[in-house]
């Protein structure tokens, strides 16, 4: 499988991610690299594996055009995204992108991943990261991850 470079013109791989794309809720700038040329679309997730609970899932977006090779900050929280691509519920059970806003304390690492998929993916603004991982299974071509941290400060 080949490897994505994902980059953000906002922090670099396992820095802070800036305060603007944290509670705030505005999506930070993405681009990745080129992908496979028989790519049908793309998908970002977005979550959070030190979460209280588990992992935390903050961006769910699907069906981006092959040709799309970034995203611009603070992306539209609309289900239906410009062309094809849609964006499903978050776990704030919300659509869109809800940046890291973790309890005070130590640092959190959020993962922002982006596929490239041999289809186009069935699923609606309803879809949430487990569909999107069953929809995905044996349909990805190439993927990658950029990795930030973000801590609330103690007030």
């Amino acid at each position: 499988m080949m490897e994505l470079a994902v980059l953000s013109a906002a922090f670099a791989m396992g820095a802070a991610i800036p305060d603007r794309y944290a509670c705030a809720n505005f999506s930070p700038p993405l681009s990745w690299s080129e992908v496979p040329a028989n790519t049908q679309s793309i998908a970002v997730l977005c979550d959070d594996p030190d979460a209280p609970g588990g992992d935390w899932v903050h961006w769910v977006l699907f069906n981006l055009a092959p040709e799309v090779r970034s995203l611009p900050e603070n992306v539209a929280r609309r289900a239906q995204f410009p062309g094809e691509a849609i964006q499903g519920l978050n776990d704030f059970d919300r659509v869109g992108y809800d940046g890291p806003c973790p309890p005070p304390g130590r640092p959190h690492r959020y993962f922002f991943k982006v596929y490239a998929l041999d289809v186009r993916l069935a699923l609606d603004a309803r879809a949430r990261k487990p569909d999107l991982l069953r929809a995905m299974q044996g349909h990805i071509l190439a993927e990658g991850a950029l990795q930030g941290t973000y801590a609330r400060p103690r007030r």
